[in-house]
Protein backbone atom coordinates (compact mmCIF):
# COMPACT_ATOMS: atom_id res chain seq x y z
CA UNK A 1 0.00 0.00 0.00
CA UNK A 2 1.31 3.32 -0.92
CA UNK A 3 2.32 5.88 1.59
CA UNK A 4 0.31 8.72 2.17
CA UNK A 5 2.05 11.87 1.16
CA UNK A 6 1.56 14.71 3.85
CA UNK A 7 -1.02 17.38 3.95
CA UNK A 8 1.35 20.64 2.41
CA UNK A 9 1.32 23.70 4.87
CA UNK A 10 0.14 26.95 3.64
CA UNK A 11 2.89 29.26 3.26
CA UNK A 12 5.53 26.83 3.04
CA UNK A 13 5.45 25.53 -0.42
CA UNK A 14 8.57 25.89 -3.05
CA UNK A 15 7.55 25.15 -7.09
CA UNK A 16 8.80 21.33 -6.36
CA UNK A 17 6.48 20.54 -3.42
CA UNK A 18 3.64 21.84 -5.23
CA UNK A 19 4.85 19.81 -8.46
CA UNK A 20 4.78 16.43 -5.83
CA UNK A 21 1.78 17.98 -4.57
CA UNK A 22 -0.32 18.12 -7.49
CA UNK A 23 1.77 14.63 -9.39
CA UNK A 24 2.53 17.36 -12.18
CA UNK A 25 5.70 18.60 -13.69
CA UNK A 26 7.73 21.87 -12.60
CA UNK A 27 7.56 23.27 -15.83
CA UNK A 28 3.84 22.27 -15.90
CA UNK A 29 2.93 24.58 -12.93
CA UNK A 30 5.31 27.33 -14.13
CA UNK A 31 3.58 27.59 -17.63
CA UNK A 32 0.38 27.61 -15.51
CA UNK A 33 1.07 30.64 -13.02
CA UNK A 34 2.95 32.57 -15.06
CA UNK A 35 -0.34 32.18 -18.09
CA UNK A 36 2.33 31.21 -20.53
CA UNK A 37 0.81 31.13 -24.19
CA UNK A 38 2.26 27.95 -23.89
CA UNK A 39 -0.37 26.94 -21.19
CA UNK A 40 -2.67 26.81 -23.62
CA UNK A 41 -2.20 23.53 -24.64
CA UNK A 42 -2.73 22.03 -20.90
CA UNK A 43 -6.03 21.08 -20.63
CA UNK A 44 -8.72 23.35 -18.21
CA UNK A 45 -9.10 20.64 -15.88
CA UNK A 46 -5.29 21.08 -15.01
CA UNK A 47 -4.32 24.26 -15.04
CA UNK A 48 -7.69 25.08 -12.92
CA UNK A 49 -6.30 22.51 -10.11
CA UNK A 50 -2.46 24.19 -10.23
CA UNK A 51 -4.29 27.28 -9.89
CA UNK A 52 -6.69 26.19 -7.08
CA UNK A 53 -3.61 24.53 -5.61
CA UNK A 54 -1.44 27.65 -5.61
CA UNK A 55 -4.14 30.22 -3.88
CA UNK A 56 -4.95 27.41 -1.38
CA UNK A 57 -1.58 26.85 -0.33
CA UNK A 58 -0.59 30.94 -0.31
CA UNK A 59 2.23 29.74 -2.98
CA UNK A 60 4.34 32.91 -3.61
CA UNK A 61 1.69 35.44 -1.85
CA UNK A 62 3.40 38.18 -2.59
CA UNK A 63 3.17 37.51 -6.02
CA UNK A 64 0.64 34.81 -7.28
CA UNK A 65 -1.90 36.06 -4.58
CA UNK A 66 -2.23 39.35 -6.58
CA UNK A 67 -1.95 37.67 -9.81
CA UNK A 68 -4.88 35.06 -9.59
CA UNK A 69 -7.14 37.76 -8.17
CA UNK A 70 -6.11 40.19 -11.12
CA UNK A 71 -5.30 37.94 -13.68
CA UNK A 72 -1.69 39.77 -14.07
CA UNK A 73 1.58 38.77 -13.79
CA UNK A 74 2.32 41.47 -11.77
CA UNK A 75 5.51 41.85 -14.55
CA UNK A 76 6.36 44.61 -17.27
CA UNK A 77 9.11 44.38 -19.28
CA UNK A 78 11.85 47.36 -19.98
CA UNK A 79 13.40 48.07 -23.11
CA UNK A 80 16.65 49.90 -23.20
CA UNK A 81 19.58 50.24 -25.92
CA UNK A 82 22.25 50.01 -23.15
CA UNK A 83 23.08 49.58 -19.57
CA UNK A 84 25.60 52.04 -19.03
CA UNK A 85 25.96 55.07 -16.58
CA UNK A 86 24.23 58.03 -17.78
CA UNK A 87 21.10 58.49 -19.02
CA UNK A 88 19.66 55.04 -18.46
CA UNK A 89 20.58 54.76 -14.97
CA UNK A 90 18.81 58.01 -13.79
CA UNK A 91 15.52 57.16 -15.46
CA UNK A 92 15.45 53.45 -14.36
CA UNK A 93 16.69 54.84 -10.97
CA UNK A 94 12.63 56.33 -11.06
CA UNK A 95 11.19 53.27 -12.70
CA UNK A 96 12.48 50.47 -10.35
CA UNK A 97 11.30 53.29 -7.55
CA UNK A 98 7.76 53.04 -8.69
CA UNK A 99 7.63 49.56 -9.96
CA UNK A 100 9.12 48.23 -6.03
CA UNK A 101 6.28 50.31 -4.55
CA UNK A 102 3.57 49.07 -6.67
CA UNK A 103 5.58 45.18 -5.52
CA UNK A 104 5.90 44.78 -9.44
CA UNK A 105 8.61 43.13 -11.22
CA UNK A 106 10.75 43.93 -14.21
CA UNK A 107 12.57 42.29 -16.85
CA UNK A 108 15.13 44.71 -18.03
CA UNK A 109 16.77 43.89 -21.57
CA UNK A 110 19.16 45.89 -23.72
CA UNK A 111 19.06 45.94 -27.37
CA UNK A 112 21.98 47.45 -28.64
CA UNK A 113 20.56 48.77 -31.30
CA UNK A 114 20.38 45.55 -33.00
CA UNK A 115 17.37 45.39 -35.52
CA UNK A 116 17.54 41.10 -34.42
CA UNK A 117 17.06 41.88 -30.66
CA UNK A 118 14.39 44.99 -30.66
CA UNK A 119 12.42 42.20 -32.70
CA UNK A 120 13.12 39.17 -30.57
CA UNK A 121 13.09 40.83 -27.14
CA UNK A 122 9.40 41.84 -27.27
CA UNK A 123 8.44 38.81 -28.45
CA UNK A 124 10.82 36.98 -25.45
CA UNK A 125 9.38 39.20 -22.90
CA UNK A 126 5.03 38.43 -23.75
CA UNK A 127 6.21 34.91 -23.61
CA UNK A 128 6.87 35.52 -20.20
CA UNK A 129 3.90 37.20 -19.63
CA UNK A 130 4.43 40.58 -18.64
CA UNK A 131 1.08 42.88 -18.01
CA UNK A 132 3.37 45.92 -20.24
CA UNK A 133 6.21 47.31 -21.66
CA UNK A 134 8.41 50.75 -20.54
CA UNK A 135 10.51 51.22 -23.34
CA UNK A 136 13.64 54.00 -22.66
CA UNK A 137 15.19 55.53 -25.57
CA UNK A 138 13.46 53.19 -27.97
CA UNK A 139 11.18 53.45 -30.64
CA UNK A 140 7.71 52.59 -29.82
CA UNK A 141 7.27 50.58 -33.35
CA UNK A 142 6.79 47.16 -31.55
CA UNK A 143 3.61 44.80 -32.06
CA UNK A 144 2.42 43.67 -28.66
CA UNK A 145 -0.63 43.05 -27.61
CA UNK A 146 -0.27 44.51 -23.89
CA UNK A 147 -0.07 48.42 -22.76
CA UNK A 148 3.37 50.74 -23.89
CA UNK A 149 4.59 53.55 -22.27
CA UNK A 150 7.65 55.07 -24.38
CA UNK A 151 10.33 57.54 -22.65
CA UNK A 152 11.78 59.97 -25.44
CA UNK A 153 10.63 58.39 -27.95
CA UNK A 154 8.06 60.10 -30.33
CA UNK A 155 5.57 58.84 -32.06
CA UNK A 156 1.31 58.51 -32.36
CA UNK A 157 1.24 54.52 -32.07
CA UNK A 158 -2.14 53.17 -30.66
CA UNK A 159 -2.06 51.82 -27.01
CA UNK A 160 1.14 53.60 -26.40
CA UNK A 161 1.94 56.98 -24.18
CA UNK A 162 4.92 58.88 -25.18
CA UNK A 163 6.96 60.58 -22.51
CA UNK A 164 8.99 63.48 -24.32
CA UNK A 165 10.98 66.49 -23.49
CA UNK A 166 10.57 69.98 -25.25
CA UNK A 167 13.41 69.81 -26.88
CA UNK A 168 12.70 73.51 -28.54
CA UNK A 169 12.76 74.80 -25.04
CA UNK A 170 15.78 73.02 -24.25
CA UNK A 171 17.68 74.05 -27.35
CA UNK A 172 16.73 77.77 -26.58
CA UNK A 173 18.05 77.44 -22.89
CA UNK A 174 21.69 76.41 -23.91
CA UNK A 175 21.73 78.60 -26.99
CA UNK A 176 20.67 82.07 -25.29
CA UNK A 177 23.12 81.06 -22.63
CA UNK A 178 26.05 80.60 -24.80
CA UNK A 179 24.63 83.87 -26.59
CA UNK A 180 24.44 85.95 -23.61
CA UNK A 181 27.93 85.03 -22.84
CA UNK A 182 29.10 86.78 -26.36
CA UNK A 183 29.87 83.43 -27.98
CA UNK A 184 28.67 83.48 -32.09
CA UNK A 185 31.11 80.41 -33.85
CA UNK A 186 29.08 77.37 -31.60
CA UNK A 187 30.10 74.21 -32.89
CA UNK A 188 27.41 71.44 -32.23
CA UNK A 189 27.53 68.09 -31.67
CA UNK A 190 24.10 65.61 -33.24
CA UNK A 191 23.22 62.43 -32.01
CA UNK A 192 23.01 59.33 -33.34
CA UNK A 193 20.53 58.85 -36.43
CA UNK A 194 18.89 55.65 -34.13
CA UNK A 195 17.96 57.40 -31.15
CA UNK A 196 14.45 59.11 -31.21
CA UNK A 197 15.70 62.20 -29.50
CA UNK A 198 18.46 63.11 -32.08
CA UNK A 199 16.40 64.92 -34.64
CA UNK A 200 13.57 65.98 -32.18
CA UNK A 201 16.64 67.78 -30.95
CA UNK A 202 18.35 68.83 -33.65
CA UNK A 203 15.12 70.44 -35.15
CA UNK A 204 14.79 72.60 -31.69
CA UNK A 205 18.88 73.20 -32.11
CA UNK A 206 17.87 75.03 -35.69
CA UNK A 207 14.49 77.19 -33.97
CA UNK A 208 16.12 78.33 -31.59
CA UNK A 209 19.59 79.15 -33.71
CA UNK A 210 17.10 81.33 -36.24
CA UNK A 211 15.13 82.94 -33.42
CA UNK A 212 18.69 84.23 -32.54
CA UNK A 213 19.91 85.04 -35.52
CA UNK A 214 22.88 82.68 -35.62
CA UNK A 215 24.36 80.71 -38.06
CA UNK A 216 24.60 76.97 -38.32
CA UNK A 217 27.41 76.71 -40.02
CA UNK A 218 27.65 73.23 -41.44
CA UNK A 219 31.41 73.18 -40.81
CA UNK A 220 30.97 73.04 -37.43
CA UNK A 221 28.77 70.41 -37.05
CA UNK A 222 29.94 66.97 -36.41
CA UNK A 223 27.89 63.80 -35.56
CA UNK A 224 27.54 60.86 -32.92
CA UNK A 225 26.33 58.29 -35.56
CA UNK A 226 26.30 55.03 -35.69
CA UNK A 227 25.61 54.96 -39.33
CA UNK A 228 26.59 55.89 -42.11
CA UNK A 229 28.69 59.14 -42.84
CA UNK A 230 26.98 62.30 -44.51
CA UNK A 231 27.62 65.62 -46.03
CA UNK A 232 28.72 68.29 -43.93
CA UNK A 233 29.56 65.67 -40.76
CA UNK A 234 31.66 62.99 -38.92
CA UNK A 235 29.97 59.34 -38.62
CA UNK A 236 31.47 57.12 -35.98
CA UNK A 237 30.76 53.20 -35.74
CA UNK A 238 29.44 53.19 -31.89
CA UNK A 239 29.15 49.03 -32.54
CA UNK A 240 27.44 47.08 -29.60
CA UNK A 241 28.89 49.24 -26.74
CA UNK A 242 27.56 51.05 -24.00
CA UNK A 243 28.29 55.11 -24.39
CA UNK A 244 31.18 55.77 -22.89
CA UNK A 245 33.08 59.67 -23.18
CA UNK A 246 34.46 57.90 -26.90
CA UNK A 247 31.23 59.28 -28.43
CA UNK A 248 32.45 63.08 -27.72
CA UNK A 249 35.95 62.56 -28.21
CA UNK A 250 36.31 61.26 -31.17
CA UNK A 251 34.13 63.74 -33.27
CA UNK A 252 35.90 66.87 -31.55
CA UNK A 253 39.12 65.10 -32.43
CA UNK A 254 38.24 65.32 -36.07
CA UNK A 255 36.57 69.03 -35.82
CA UNK A 256 39.93 69.73 -34.07
CA UNK A 257 41.59 68.72 -36.77
CA UNK A 258 39.50 71.27 -39.53
CA UNK A 259 39.36 74.08 -37.61
CA UNK A 260 39.55 75.70 -34.28
CA UNK A 261 37.52 78.54 -35.37
CA UNK A 262 34.69 78.23 -32.85
CA UNK A 263 34.43 79.93 -29.04
CA UNK A 264 31.53 77.43 -28.04
CA UNK A 265 30.19 73.77 -28.47
CA UNK A 266 26.98 72.58 -27.51
CA UNK A 267 27.02 68.50 -27.24
CA UNK A 268 24.60 65.69 -27.48
CA UNK A 269 24.93 64.45 -24.00
CA UNK A 270 26.80 64.83 -20.85
CA UNK A 271 28.83 61.70 -21.48
CA UNK A 272 29.74 63.11 -25.22
CA UNK A 273 30.91 66.57 -23.40
CA UNK A 274 33.42 64.49 -20.98
CA UNK A 275 34.93 62.85 -23.91
CA UNK A 276 35.01 66.63 -25.93
CA UNK A 277 36.81 68.11 -22.94
CA UNK A 278 39.40 65.55 -23.05
CA UNK A 279 40.21 66.72 -26.88
CA UNK A 280 39.61 70.08 -26.14
CA UNK A 281 42.32 69.60 -23.40
CA UNK A 282 44.42 67.50 -25.64
CA UNK A 283 44.47 70.06 -28.10
CA UNK A 284 45.97 72.51 -25.85
CA UNK A 285 42.35 74.76 -25.13
CA UNK A 286 40.83 75.46 -21.87
CA UNK A 287 37.41 74.79 -21.24
CA UNK A 288 35.92 77.37 -20.51
CA UNK A 289 38.41 80.17 -21.09
CA UNK A 290 39.30 79.40 -24.63
CA UNK A 291 36.36 76.98 -25.77
CA UNK A 292 32.76 77.16 -23.51
CA UNK A 293 30.92 73.40 -23.52
CA UNK A 294 27.37 72.62 -22.29
CA UNK A 295 26.34 69.31 -22.27
CA UNK A 296 22.42 67.63 -22.06
CA UNK A 297 20.89 65.31 -19.70
CA UNK A 298 22.53 66.45 -16.17
CA UNK A 299 23.68 63.01 -15.42
CA UNK A 300 24.87 62.07 -11.97
CA UNK A 301 28.75 63.14 -12.47
CA UNK A 302 28.22 66.35 -14.18
CA UNK A 303 28.82 68.14 -11.15
CA UNK A 304 31.73 66.35 -10.11
CA UNK A 305 33.78 66.41 -14.02
CA UNK A 306 36.63 69.11 -13.93
CA UNK A 307 35.39 71.53 -14.97
CA UNK A 308 31.48 70.71 -14.00
CA UNK A 309 29.10 70.82 -16.90
CA UNK A 310 26.94 73.22 -17.43
CA UNK A 311 24.15 71.19 -19.18
CA UNK A 312 20.52 71.17 -20.23
CA UNK A 313 18.52 68.95 -17.39
CA UNK A 314 16.10 66.34 -18.62
CA UNK A 315 14.43 65.17 -15.14
CA UNK A 316 15.30 62.09 -15.80
CA UNK A 317 14.28 60.56 -12.19
CA UNK A 318 11.04 62.28 -12.64
CA UNK A 319 10.32 60.84 -16.45
CA UNK A 320 10.88 57.07 -15.21
CA UNK A 321 8.61 57.49 -12.43
CA UNK A 322 6.21 59.03 -14.28
CA UNK A 323 6.36 56.29 -17.17
CA UNK A 324 6.17 53.53 -14.70
CA UNK A 325 2.77 54.98 -13.18
CA UNK A 326 1.00 55.69 -16.25
CA UNK A 327 2.05 51.94 -17.64
CA UNK A 328 0.68 51.00 -14.43
CA UNK A 329 -2.57 52.92 -14.88
CA UNK A 330 -2.97 51.41 -18.12
CA UNK A 331 -1.98 48.35 -16.98
CA UNK A 332 -5.26 48.82 -14.52
CA UNK A 333 -7.68 50.25 -17.20
CA UNK A 334 -6.57 50.05 -21.03
CA UNK A 335 -9.89 51.67 -21.93
CA UNK A 336 -9.76 54.54 -19.57
CA UNK A 337 -10.18 57.87 -21.75
CA UNK A 338 -8.31 59.67 -19.37
CA UNK A 339 -4.71 58.51 -20.29
CA UNK A 340 -2.75 60.87 -22.72
CA UNK A 341 -1.02 59.66 -25.94
CA UNK A 342 1.42 62.03 -25.10
CA UNK A 343 2.80 64.02 -21.92
CA UNK A 344 5.73 66.75 -22.75
CA UNK A 345 8.58 67.30 -19.87
CA UNK A 346 10.02 70.96 -19.04
CA UNK A 347 13.96 70.91 -19.21
CA UNK A 348 15.94 73.25 -17.13
CA UNK A 349 19.62 75.05 -17.69
CA UNK A 350 22.03 74.17 -15.03
CA UNK A 351 24.70 76.92 -15.20
CA UNK A 352 28.28 75.18 -13.74
CA UNK A 353 32.17 75.71 -15.08
CA UNK A 354 32.26 74.40 -18.51
CA UNK A 355 30.79 77.51 -19.95
CA UNK A 356 32.07 81.46 -19.47
CA UNK A 357 32.56 84.58 -21.76
CA UNK A 358 33.24 84.51 -25.52
CA UNK A 359 37.11 84.39 -26.20
CA UNK A 360 37.91 87.99 -27.92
Amino acid sequence: MPKAKPELKSGHVNLKMLAEHLQLSQTTISLVLNNSPSAKSIPQETRQRVLEAAERLNYRPNYFARSLRQSRSMSVGVLAPDLSEGYFTRVMSGVVEELTNARYFYFTACHDWRPELMEEYPRMLVERAVDGFLLLNTPAEIDVPVPVVAISAHGSEPNVTHIILDHRKAADLALRHLYELGHRRIAFMRGPKAIPDSEFRWEGIQQAAHSLDLLLDPSLVVSIDAGNSHSGSWSMKTGHHPMSPEIGYDPMKHLLQETKAFTAVFCFNDIAAIGAVRALTEAGLRVPTDVSLVGFDDIQSAAFYTPSLTTVRQPLNEMGKRGARLLLQRIADPEDSALLAEVVVEPELVVRESTGPAAV
